[in-house]
């Protein structure tokens, strides 16, 4: 199609220009033929200038004006040619994949996924004003638990430099915040933050304050929502208050067995064995590195499964294989897995985090994978919808091009 689109656009373009060339031999041979000069033809309505743009057969040849109006009628066409050429080939490109198995590229986000969010923002009272000159910036290493998983909070005060000043925690506490209009029991447990080396403080003495929550041990094993930590803090005699947000499931829905691979229509899979306690939709996310350690693919999971042993398929995709050619063996890490809720808070609860490196394949030639381009009934209605946009274009261009 984009060697058709470029043909048209010459084509158009040599007989826009010649057209309106008054030295041309068309202008000339249009003259001869008594085409009706500039000065009459501009007082016709628009209606009229339209009709002369596009002349039947055995009409006189066109105006000026009406050349002028069919070379901007040519032009409007031939812009439209050319998105429509531009929204296939975008699309096709950008479906080449299938959803499941993408560039991790395209995900830069999900490249590290069980790294520390860390915060930076202003200190601020108890009313919520913010104190000028004093900077906190705060880390939690996970905002969703489940069962016996516990989260690390850090804290720590910056000046209006940059630099780390003395920061004291006055204290902390972590409490149940209910989110639905139906009364219950508030749950809380002090937190005790520190900066001495122990209780998950990993260097004594470095201005960093640090806690761990671990709901399960700490009053809330019977919890299902949002837990607040909040922590009052002073800087330079100055009072401020943080608070972080995590979101507790006393349930684990389901644990990881292992992995097998296999090489299957043209696309290497990796099956992850699992024991479903909890029926449902899983969604399930595993990064794929390449043998120098370079972030190769996003590959995921998402669909209803039974209880009992099950496989969840994370496929590398045969043609995304062939076109980036990865070093093997390929390494599959840092796999995150959930089961969904729909229409509830919380929305999910986790399966057990699953870090590092937890399959490696065997080595491969990139020649054992398919090149074949993703399909789906979705993908090709879509392909078929953009095509036949474009060759609508196309034909109202050669339409309006000289016979």
């Amino acid at each position: 199609m984009a060697a058709a689109a470029a043909a048209v656009g010459v084509a158009a373009m040599v007989w826009w220009t010649g057209a309106l060339d008054p030295s041309g031999a068309r202008a000339g041979e249009s003259a001869a033929a008594g085409a009706p000069i500039a000065g009459a033809a501009s007082h016709e309505a628009p209606e009229q200038a339209a009709e002369a743009a596009s002349p039947g057969p055995g009409r006189a040849p066109l105006s000026a004006q009406g050349l002028r109006a069919q070379a901007e009628k040519l032009r409007l066409w031939q812009a439209r040619y050319e998105r429509a050429e531009q929204v296939y080939a975008s699309y096709r490109d950008a479906t080449r994949y299938p959803h499941e198995s993408r560039p991790l590229s395209e995900h830069p986000d999900q490249i590290h996924p069980f790294d520390p969010i860390t915060e930076e923002k202003t200190l601020r009272d108890a009313r919520g004003e913010a104190i000028q000159g004093i900077r906190l910036r705060t880390t939690q290493d996970r905002v969703f638990l489940s069962a016996a998983d516990t989260v690390r909070f850090s804290i720590e005060a910056l000046d209006e430099q940059g630099q780390r000043t003395a920061l004291i925690v006055r204290s902390a506490a972590a409490q149940s915040i209910a989110d639905t209009r139906t009364p219950v029991p508030v749950i809380a447990t002090n937190l005790a933050f520190a900066d001495n080396g122990t209780g998950g403080d990993p260097q004594a003495g470095d201005g960093i304050h640090t806690a761990l929550l671990a709901p399960a041990q700490q009053g809330f094993a019977h919890y299902d929502g949002t837990i607040r930590v909040l922590a009052q803090v002073a800087v330079k005699g100055l009072q401020g208050v943080v608070h972080f947000d995590v979101i507790y499931a006393p349930g684990v829905p389901a644990t990881w067995l292992g992995v097998r691979e296999a090489v299957e229509g043209g696309s290497l899979n990796f099956y992850l064995k699992a024991q479903v306690n909890a029926p449902g939709r899983y969604v399930v996310s595993g990064r794929v590195d390449d043998a120098q350690g370079q972030p190769f693919a996003l590959v995921q999971f998402n669909q209803e499964l039974p209880p009992g042993e099950q496989e969840m398929r994370l496929q590398v995709f045969g043609a995304l294989i062939r076109d980036k050619a990865p070093a093997f063996p390929l390494r599959l890490r840092d796999v995150e897995g959930f089961i969904l809720y729909p229409d509830r808070f919380p929305d999910r609860a986790l399966m057990p985090r699953w870090s590092g490196v937890v399959h490696q394949s065997a080595r491969y030639s990139t020649e054992r994978f398919s090149s074949d381009e993703w399909s789906s009934e979705e993908r090709e209605r879509y392909l078929a919808e953009y095509a036949r946009d474009a060759d609508e274009a196309r034909r109202q261009v050669e339409e309006l091009l000289p016979r």
